[in-house]
């Protein structure tokens, strides 16, 4: 049934009245122990003997490994036919929805957009407890790739959230209250975060982002009980005329030259892809690009500059360099190595291997030796990939294109993939049972060049890439720029070849799903929700989302009946949606399904719940004339509504956030750099340069200010019962 806001007390007690409580009763589905519901029971043994209670989901990638396969098989490639939507909740925010749903005991736990945490009964979908980490709006301002967050994790009766701000929270797994909160970046800064805390050995893992402004990256580790930091481990060196952290750092420096890259900051910060091994007691994580971009603006005369775009794996307990690999030597394509990591026993002719493994945004399917870091292999899984030819496996070092690199020969190149990557932080899966790793893969390639009056802007982006200037190459005959298409692919990771791809009807990535069905599951851009045998690729099952899908699905069982959920909503609508959900208007909602159910989601928009507000939104006051505002909205109509829809509100079409939650409204010196400088071009927005003078973008400022004060005032009306 759809999730009416049931009393989280009465939807508790009924849930754990259904189960034994004691912590060594069965369960009728599987025989594994069963925990009290709600009680986020999830230590290092269950973690790490995951696979003896597969009817659960209890982290965002199951296990360890990070496989996101499941060895459920009720839903099954001869029965998924009969699949049926169970329950649906909608979300109370938009922008994009990037996280996976983890179940446990009978409880799901997931994150939404502004860092939110929700917690639903996982059979009936009866929402047991909410919290809002009250993420100051002026913080997205900060957040390069929108205002997402990725999942959360449980230990020891508590659910942890790494919050936009940079704060990590620890709530408990019951209540939802508040334990403990420790601010992990500098305040004030440019650091956010919108990765998964991972947790093992009694701490809690955790990086953050911002590598486009002027941070630092670095990695740490805190107390899981308290919140304290255990270890704290920085990913590029800093200013040299003060001592070294370690040893690491002082080996980092000597790959950098000049003294820019400090003073900027360096970047290379951790933003998604982190596992830790159990087999190693190693955390991994990678790390993404330097700063600025272009290479020669941050270390003139080139170097290795590590650790950017490296893998990087210390030891989990005191924080300690133990290897790394450094995936793009000099990296100045944004080809951050923070997409999803995977751990996995593969067989090859001369026995197996425990390897660590990732599908790079630059194109290349690595394989390490998860003990040593030692290459084992790395192919081209996307053939589009020209930056570099291939990786000499004597060096371990990829044999890059002459032409590629733009900052150092002074003039602009076309390079593919663009700085979204090949394959970005969207959840890859693997089947133990068909060998293979599915990714989504998206085919991409834009003209770099550098800019020319580069000057650091500490409020701002500092790629010191321009996207403008090589423009005439994307128009030379048969010159493919921009995205191109987009398609899943099952890769065979040891006889390193492709096995079969299917395209997608609409361009971008969604995460993906298998199980031990024959079955991988993934959502597209066209609004559809859809099952494919996993060893030939064929389409089984679909369904229709009525929202973009980009996040990875989660399955799990209760009372024998195995589910599979989907968070779903991204920028926009798809082409044939309208809206149905009147606190999100891109339908972001989560989706479960089980065999033989029968819900259906609403064909029209339908009404508030009872005590629901609608979306938060704060917008600066208007202090522009009518003047102003009317030519304002002239200019909006002409340059903006394609992508963020007529008179500010996104429909269907819609491509690109809604500006009146954009969080750059009060920022006056944040607005032109992204409008007119193109400080976001590789996100999706485009500069408009001197095709917008100043005063037309101020003017569409006060535009936008007046429509979200419209919009806050509407909402206000809702809430107090003198209006819709």
């Amino acid at each position: 049934m759809r999730n009416l806001m049931t009393s989280g007390a009465i939807a508790l007690a009924v849930l754990a009245g259904s189960c034994s409580s004691g912590p060594d009763a069965p369960t009728a589905a599987t025989g594994a122990p069963v925990h009290e519901a709600g009680a986020a029971a999830v230590d290092q043994a269950r973690l790490i003997h995951a696979d003896s209670e597969p009817g659960s989901w209890l982290a965002v990638g199951r296990t360890y490994s990070e496989q996101r396969f499941s060895p459920l098989k009720q839903i099954n490639d001869k029965t998924v036919k009969g699949l049926g939507l169970a329950w649906y909740a909608d979300m109370d925010t938009e922008r994009g929805q990037e996280s996976t749903p983890v179940i446990v005991d009978g409880v799901m736990y997931l994150t939404t957009a502004w860092s939110l945490v929700k917690a639903y009964d996982a059979r009936t979908g009866a929402k047991l407890w909410e919290y809002d980490p009250a993420v100051d709006k002026a913080k997205g301002a900060d957040a390069c790739c929108d205002v997402v967050n990725r999942g959360v994790a449980a230990w020891h009766g508590k659910i942890y959230l790494a919050a936009l701000d940079g704060r990590l929270i620890a709530l408990d797994g019951k209540t939802g209250k508040e334990v403990w909160s420790t601010q992990t970046v500098p305040p004030g800064g440019h650091h956010t975060i919108t990765g998964v805390p991972r947790i093992a050995n009694g701490k809690v893992f955790i990086g953050n982002a911002g590598a486009e402004y002027d941070v630092r990256g670095y990695v740490s580790a805190y107390d899981a009980e308290t919140g304290k930091q255990v270890w704290k481990w920085y990913t590029v060196p800093g200013d040299p005329s003060k001592p070294y952290e370690n040893k690491a750092m002082e080996m980092a420096a000597k790959t950098w030259k000049g003294d820019r890259y400090w003073k900027l900051g360096g970047g290379a910060t951790a933003w998604d892809g982190f596992l830790y091994d159990p087999a190693t007691n190693l955390v991994y994580f990678g790390t993404g690009n330097g700063l600025a971009w272009a290479q020669e603006l941050r270390s003139p005369g080139g170097g290795d500059n590590l650790f950017v775009s490296s893998i990087v794996a210390l030891n989990a307990d005191t924080g300690e360099y133990v290897w790394h690999y450094q995936e793009t030597p000099g990296d100045e394509w944004d080809y951050d190595n923070t997409n999803p990591l995977m751990t996995a026993d593969l067989p090859y002719p001369g026995g197996v291997r425990h390897v660590l493994m990732q599908a790079s945004k630059n194109g290349f399917f690595y394989i390490m030796d998860a003990k040593t870091g030692k290459l084992v292999s790395a192919a081209k899984y996307a053939p589009a990939t020209n930056w570099a030819d291939h990786v000499d496996m004597t060096t371990g070092r990829p044999v890059i294109n002459p032409t590629a690199r733009y900052s150092s020969l002074g003039k602009p190149t076309l390079i593919a993939p663009a700085a979204l990557g090949m394959h970005n932080w969207h959840p890859m899966a693997m089947s133990p049972v068909t060998g293979y790793v599915y990714i989504p893969v998206q085919v991409s390639a834009a003209a770099y060049a550098m800019k020319d009056d580069f000057k650091p802007n500490p409020e701002g982006t500092n790629t010191g890439t321009d996207f403008a200037g090589g423009q005439a190459l994307c128009k030379a005959p048969g010159a493919q720029c921009g995205n191109i298409e987009s398609y899943i692919l099952a890769w065979d990771p040891v006889k390193e070849k492709e096995v079969w791809r299917v395209k997608n009807d609409v361009y971008g990535s969604s995460g993906i799903l298998a199980t031990a069905g024959n079955l991988i599951f993934s959502g597209n851009h066209k609004g559809e929700f859809a099952a494919y045998d996993a060893t030939t690729g064929k389409r089984l099952w679909s369904a229709d989302t009525q929202a973009r899908v980009v996040a990875g699905a989660s399955t799990y069982m209760l009372e024998r009946q195995q589910y599979v959920a989907i968070l779903v909503g991204a920028r926009g609508l798809p082409d044939t949606a309208k809206r149905t959900n009147p606190l999100s208007a891109n339908n972001s909602r989560v989706l479960v399904y089980r065999i033989g159910a029968t819900e259906t989601l609403p064909d029209t928009m339908t009404k508030l719940p009872p005590g629901a507000a609608r979306i938060k939104i704060d917008p600066p006051l208007l202090t522009a004339s009518n003047e102003t505002v009317f030519a304002g909205e002239q200019a909006y109509a002409a340059n903006c509504a394609m992508c963020h829809g007529p008179a500010v509100v996104p429909g269907a079409g819609s491509i690109a956030p809604d500006l009146r939650y954009s969080g750059l409204l009060p920022i006056r010196n944040g607005w032109d750099p992204t409008v007119r400088n193109g400080d976001r071009s590789t996100r999706g927005m485009p500069a408009f340069g001197d095709k917008l003078s100043k005063e037309t973008t101020d003017a569409i400022l006060a535009y936008v200010i007046k429509r979200a004060n419209d919009e806050k005032a509407a909402q206000q009306a809702a809430a107090s019962g003198s209006g819709h």
